[in-house]
């Protein structure tokens, strides 16, 4: 009786171990099949540039496939909905700027995912938001542009690339420090907003630096003012907003991998640590440059803290400014 006893102890504990022991190795082996990172973004643009070059990267480090798969719609949502409802295994990845993680759950009422319940994976780079104005715009200067603006009260349009967005929110917070009132024009993403401003259609636009860098030094539109800490390494003439006089304002463009709820750690960790190596590389870095995107390297606890951090900061935006979207 007692040898029976001890067998089906001995069983017992085989069958609880057996799925950590099935965890590690899977971890161990990660990848051994195609992995699928989702942009929730159309194809184009600095969203979707980013992951493709790490993509890239990480078939050649891995020889295994890795795909983008394009999901956009609804703010992001769609794609980021499409990760939070797939196997936490480690093959279905979201790579995204703020909006379906940090900014999203405080504009929408309801969400069919939860943003907080995405895992941080890593943190691809972050590209400073920059202040375009249309090329016959009168002000030369941030502070000439604040001028005009007060004189000329709901006369000045700006266009972002979506009610909720982060150049919508960008611009509302812009307004709440400088005491400006201006004309919200929404468009159905970054290409069409430029494609105004180019035409002098809209007067100005907070882009990210990666989409309007080219556009600038061409003529097609001019940069009056970088968003971010300091000035960009490749636009050193231009200041920054904080320099005209708001020391408050800041506006950087993230973007961030992203794993469903319940991912192992170790897989996380596998992938935080690959990712991070392969962002050093000389030739990654000269791809991003060209994007006006540094690489900044964050282990997941960092990511994470930096994360909610951005989650509380957009949200008070959104509440003192009553952004809402349907």
């Amino acid at each position: 009786m007692g040898k029976r006893v001890y067998a089906a102890v001995a069983l017992g504990l085989l069958a609880a171990l057996a799925p950590i022991a099935a965890r590690a190795d899977d971890a161990a082996g990660y990848p051994s099949r195609q992995i699928r990172i989702v942009v929730p973004f159309p194809a184009g643009g600095t969203a979707d540039s980013l992951p493709r070059i790490l993509a890239e990267k990480l078939r050649q480090k891995w020889s295994q496939p890795v795909i983008i798969d394009n999901r956009s719609g609804a703010g992001g949502n769609i794609g980021a909905e499409a990760v939070a409802s797939s196997p936490p295994d480690g093959y279905t990845l979201l790579a995204s700027p703020p909006g379906p993680i940090a900014i999203n759950q405080s504009l929408y009422a309801k969400l069919a995912y939860d943003p907080s319940e995405l895992k941080p994976v890593a943190l691809i780079g972050t590209s400073p938001n920059v202040l375009d104005v249309r090329p016959g715009f009168p002000a030369k200067t941030v502070r000439e542009l604040i001028d005009y603006a007060k004189a000329n009260p709901g006369k000045v349009t700006f266009a972002s690339q979506g009610n909720g967005s982060t150049s919508h929110l960008t611009t509302v917070l812009f307004q709440k420090l400088t005491g400006t009132q201006m004309v919200h024009v929404p468009y159905r993403g970054t290409a069409p907003a430029l494609q105004d401003i180019m035409g002098n259609n809209v007067d100005l636009f907070f882009d990210n630096l990666g989409s309007s860098l080219a556009l600038h030094v061409g003529g097609a539109l001019r940069i009056l003012g970088v968003a971010g800490p300091g000035r960009a390494p490749s636009l050193p003439d231009v200041p920054t907003i904080k320099e005209a006089g708001f020391p408050d304002f800041a506006s950087v463009t993230w973007f961030a991998l992203m794993a469903p709820k319940g991912t192992p750690d170790d897989v996380i960790a596998k992938l935080n640590a690959t990712v991070g190596d392969l962002l050093r590389e000389t030739d990654v870095k000269d791809q991003f440059d060209k994007l006006g995107v540094q690489v900044e390297d964050m282990d997941v606890q960092a990511l994470t803290n930096f994360i909610a951090s951005e989650r509380v900061r957009w949200g008070d935006i959104i509440k003192s400014a009553n952004v809402t979207v349907d």
